[in-house]
Formats: C-alpha cells, sequence, structure tokens
C-alpha cells in the first residue's frame, strides 16, 4: 500500500506513516507534478464537473465561514466573445483555446450573509461591513482551494491575472457588487506544449521558524 508523504517539522518530505496524510499520488496530483497551462487539447468539461468544483471548494476555510468568492463560468461562444477584449493581447489564444475560463471574483457586500452562514455571531455582519480588504483576501484564499479542487477533480488550470479589471468588471458585474480577482483557464492541457518549470524558493528562502 502506497505511504503518505509528509513534511516532518525540521526535515525534509520523507516517507512516514502519518495518520491523515494524503498519498503521494495525491500530492503529485496537487502539487509536485501539477503545472499551469497555456495550451489545452479539444476535450471538453462537463458542466456537472464545475458544480463538483465548486462544491469541494466551498469547504475551504474562510474568515467568520464569510466565502466572499463568486464565480463566472465561461463556456459559451458569445460569453467568451465578451471576455475577449478584455484581456491582455498575449492572454487571448490560450484563453480561446481552453473549454471553460472561470472568473474569479469576491463579493463585495459579503458581509449581508454572515448571519446565515456564521450564525453563532451575526452580529458581526456589522463588523465587516465595507470591509474590501477581508473580501479580497479571503476571495483569494478561496481561489486557491479552487484551483486544488479542480486539480483533485483531473482539471488542469491556468491562472493569470493579464486582463482590464474595468473592462471585465462592466462586463460581467455591472452592479458593482462583485469585484474581479483573477482568472482561471481550466479544461485538460496539452502536456506536449508545456513551458519548462519554473525554479521555487527553498525553505530557507522563504521560511522561518522562531
Amino acid at each position: 500500500m502506497e505511504k503518505p508523504v509528509v513534511s516532518p517539522c525540521g526535515g525534509e518530505p520523507a516517507d512516514i506513516d502519518h495518520a491523515g496524510a494524503v498519498m503521494a499520488s495525491a500530492l503529485d496530483i496537487l502539487f509536485l507534478q501539477a503545472r499551469t497551462h497555456h495550451a489545452w487539447s479539444k476535450r471538453p468539461v462537463d458542466q456537472k464537473l464545475l458544480r463538483q468544483l465548486y462544491s469541494l471548494a466551498k469547504w475551504g476555510p474562510t474568515a467568520a465561514n464569510s466565502s466572499p468568492m463568486r464565480i463566472v463560468f465561461i463556456c459559451g461562444q458569445q460569453a467568451r466573445e465578451r471576455l475577449v477584449p478584455c484581456l491582455h493581447p498575449e492572454n487571448v489564444a490560450q484563453t480561446l483555446e481552453a473549454p471553460v475560463t472561470a472568473v474569479i471574483g469576491y463579493d463585495k457586500s459579503f458581509h449581508e450573509l454572515i448571519p446565515r452562514l456564521f450564525p453563532i455571531k451575526p452580529e458581526l455582519a456589522d463588523l465587516f461591513k465595507g470591509d474590501e480588504r477581508l473580501a479580497f483576501q479571503n476571495g483569494s484564499l478561496q481561489g486557491g482551494y479552487f484551483i486544488i479542487a479542480a486539480r483533485a477533480l483531473g482539471l488542469d488550470c491556468g491562472p493569470m491575472t493579464g486582463f482590464d479589471r474595468e473592462a471585465l468588471n462592466a462586463e460581467f458585474f455591472p452592479d458593482g457588487r462583485i469585484e474581479a480577482n483573477f482568472l482561471c483557464n481550466l479544461g485538460y492541457g496539452d502536456p506536449a506544449r508545456l513551458l519548462p518549470r519554473s525554479p521555487r524558493l527553498e525553505f530557507d528562502e522563504a521560511c522561518r521558524v522562531i
């Protein structure tokens, strides 16, 4: 049976039996072998999978369960034609090739749902009113969960920020309540057209244990 892989404090990643840790193959899918894709196969994405994707991503923790992430899944040709003018030129081709583009936004009026989402302290609705920083932080956190959930379901991801935010907000969130955060192309990437993998910082460059 495949052993889970964990990184014990003070050591490098190692094969260790540890209750609750996922298997090495899962880590490959979610992190170690997963890549950001810019080129896509013609295989379509079943829209039922998009519902499964959200059903997973929504369970990640946010401050007071505030859950400010909002998503527009762009699948149809007409919606794609509305999106293209909002993109920076270098992102047009990969977005047109991807079967789905998710517009990840955050609800600036998320506080209105606090009494329902965090009923043990409904008074936090007043405290959080107008706190766009909290909406952005937790919406971004949920965006990370979204990518991991997509990978867990077998989808490849191509997150990007190269777009005209004002134009995109005007096109897809015209009432001003939701602010666009980033875009994420979804589908089944073409591994033959992957870019070389970029390096990452080592533990001692990015972390301190105190």
